[in-house]
């Protein structure tokens, strides 16, 4: 017994010690690890302006972040499509714009693998007087019962996320869960199987899709991007880049640009 005490001692001092909760109410924006809240390093969003193409999904976000901010009623958000398009960029950069116009905002990311402990957030920031964002980035599930502790999460279960606290979830799916053209045939009842897969997706109040850049809106960005940053580009450069890699995505032109910058003995 006393060899596993000292061998439970060192592996108790080998343990990272749990991470010290920050203020909720002092710090733009968190990260929710090991049931706290953890003030992120550097939050800094880019401004609304520099995002190209997303002016038909920026409007009714923005909206609909603002009544949450202003503590009135407001959507949970899914937004979905093409990698790289700006969905992650265009939520960070919705929620500083709120906190620069003096909106009592604060954004929360939480780990796409630790949906299991969201009532426990829930319980941290009930009583807060803050609004916040619960963001969920490139979130996805393989199948549907899967994402059933989610659901009732979002609406409807009796651990349902707080009124000052919306989710903000963004996926390559537009409906999260893989679909299967055979699932009508596997059921007994085909409609159970579609509307179980959109279940979750109909949760959300406001649904947001992105779609593949093309040529000119990718070299748009690009030139947004260089402007911002005094850089000057050549635009077959530019499109070589993301012929190399294989997509035009507003990523692949901000990973373009970086590349300038280097080039260019400049930093970002």
């Amino acid at each position: 017994m006393d060899d596993l005490a000292r061998i439970a001692a060192a592996l108790e001092r080998l343990a990272p010690p749990p991470p010290q909760a920050a203020d909720p109410l002092a710090h733009p924006a968190y990260v929710w690890r090991d049931g706290a809240l953890v003030a992120a390093r550097a939050f800094a969003p880019l401004p609304l302006d520099l995002l190209r193409g997303v002016e038909a999904q920026r409007e009714p976000l923005l909206a609909n972040l603002t009544r949450l901010s202003d503590g009135h009623a407001a959507q949970d958000v899914l937004l979905w499509g093409a990698r790289g398009t700006g969905k992650s960029a265009l939520v960070k950069a919705c929620v500083g714009a709120i906190q620069s116009a003096g909106g009592q905002l604060a954004l929360v990311e939480v780990p796409a693998d630790r949906l299991d402990s969201l009532p426990a957030l829930f319980d941290t920031i009930a009583g807060v007087e803050r609004a916040f964002v619960l963001f969920l980035d490139d979130l996805g599930f393989d199948a549907a019962a899967d994402a059933r502790s989610l659901r009732s999460l979002l609406e409807g279960g009796a651990e349902a996320r707080p009124a000052n606290a919306r989710l903000v979830v963004t996926s390559n799916r537009r409906h999260l869960i893989p679909r299967d053209i055979h699932e009508q045939e596997n059921a007994i009842n085909p409609r159970d199987a579609v509307d179980d897969h959109l279940a979750l997706a109909d949760r959300f109040g406001l649904s947001l899709g992105f779609h593949v850049v093309d040529q000119p809106l990718y070299l748009d960005i690009v030139q947004g991007y260089a402007d911002r940053h005094d850089l000057a580009f050549d635009p077959q450069d530019a499109l070589l880049w993301a012929t190399k890699r294989g997509s035009r995505s507003g990523r692949v032109a901000w990973q373009y640009v970086v590349d300038l910058a280097g080039r260019a003995g400049k930093k970002l």
